[in-house]
């Protein structure tokens, strides 16, 4: 029976997290063969307070996105571009 684990960041809906067990089994089957009822596919939701990228946290480099965002003034569309 194959263990596929799936980690990922918090914040998906039931029905994405449906949707990605099925295509998960779906494509393991069909590139090594079996039954889809031996397949078992689990999600590990990691908070972004969790997860490091560089040394750093995920929650800090996203608050700082969030500032630096914040920092530059909106830009103004032109009508034809919107």
């Amino acid at each position: 029976m194959p263990v596929i684990t799936v980690a990922m960041r918090t914040g998906r809906t039931i029905d994405q997290k449906r949707e990605l067990v099925r295509r998960v089994t779906d494509a393991f089957v069909e590139t090594c063969g079996g039954e889809a009822d031996g397949v078992w596919v689990e999600i590990v939701e990691i908070p972004a307070e969790h997860w490091g990228i560089g040394g750093r946290l995920q929650s800090d480099l996203l608050a700082e996105a969030a500032v630096a965002a914040d920092s530059f003034p909106a830009r103004e569309r032109s009508p034809d571009h919107s």
